[in-house]
């Protein structure tokens, strides 16, 4: 699927994220750099981590909820033998034995694959009681995270770096911890890991290879995705009066098949679905 950036005054900002940054303050930092009035992101991307994420400009930020199931692709190396509080390089490291070998990370790897239950890190920005669970972490709180289950498309052994340190590509579903799966391989391993680095480089349809650097936005040199752009449907062109009904929540016949739709009357106005020959909106974005 082909997607193409434009000059608007909404849509989607592919944005690479640095590391030692958080995904909010990042959608901040582009939000009053742009000068817009709202803005959002499409997935946390941990502080530590880094590459793509989608920030929503505008209109655009309605489109969160239809994003949450689209699959992410990260690229991560993964050092065992170590071990560290948050499993990333924010923690402390220290040493622990083992020694792993590509063989055998190779087929403890496939234990992976498919859904999974995954319980998320102590340090993760998920929330106890109304409480950032890193926060009560940091202050030595005992925190219980609940398991959820997430799916694991592929883990690909990229390469060995060196005794113990591997980069691996993951593809899964939303809401995946990679810090969290590199937990549990190497606990499957009988030791520690460690990750020194996490990129996230596919987001859904959007690609790392067509983001934007912070300074590129503070330079003026980017381009916004057209929220049209990002939806692989087919298109309903729709009359004014036609739209006005819509918009104020009825519905009209139509002889379309059942499934979802892109709607225009002149400018695109969101997402529409059919559902007995009748059309009604599904996503209205602006």
């Amino acid at each position: 699927m082909k997607i193409e950036a434009k000059n608007l005054d909404s849509g989607i900002l592919l944005l690479y994220k640095p590391r030692k940054l958080s995904s909010n303050t990042a959608v901040n930092i582009v939000k009053k750099t742009l000068n817009v009035k709202k803005a959002g992101h499409l997935g946390t991307l941990d502080v530590e981590a880094e590459g793509l994420l989608p920030v929503t400009i505008n209109s655009a930020t309605k489109l969160f909820d239809y994003f949450l199931d689209k699959v992410k692709v990260y690229t991560t190396k993964i050092k065992f033998g170590e071990y560290s509080a948050t499993y990333d390089l924010e923690g402390e490291i220290t040493k622990v034995e083992g020694v792993v070998e590509r063989e055998k990370l190779e087929r403890t790897i496939q234990n992976y694959t498919g859904k999974i239950l995954q319980t998320p890190p102590e340090y993760s920005a998920k929330k106890i009681n109304g409480k950032r669970a890193y926060k009560l972490a940091e202050q030595g709180i005992k925190v219980e995270l609940k398991p959820k289950i997430v799916e694991i498309f592929s883990i690909k052994i990229l390469k060995q770096i060196d005794l113990n340190f591997f980069e691996l590509e993951i593809t899964c579903s939303a809401g995946t911890y990679i810090r969290a799966l590199a937990r549990d391989i190497a606990k499957d391993l009988s030791t520690s890991a460690v990750c020194y680095d996490i990129i996230r480089t596919k987001c859904g349809d959007f690609d790392i290879n067509n983001s934007y650097t912070i300074e590129d936005i503070k330079n003026g040199n980017y381009k916004l995705v057209g929220t049209d752009s990002v939806f692989d449907l087919p298109s309903i062109t729709i009359s004014n009066e036609c739209e006005q009904k819509l918009l104020n929540g009825a519905v009209t016949r139509i002889d379309l098949p059942d499934g979802d739709y892109k709607l225009f009357n002149k400018k695109f106005i969101g997402l529409a679905t059919v559902k007995n020959s009748l059309l009604k909106i599904k996503i209205r974005l602006f």
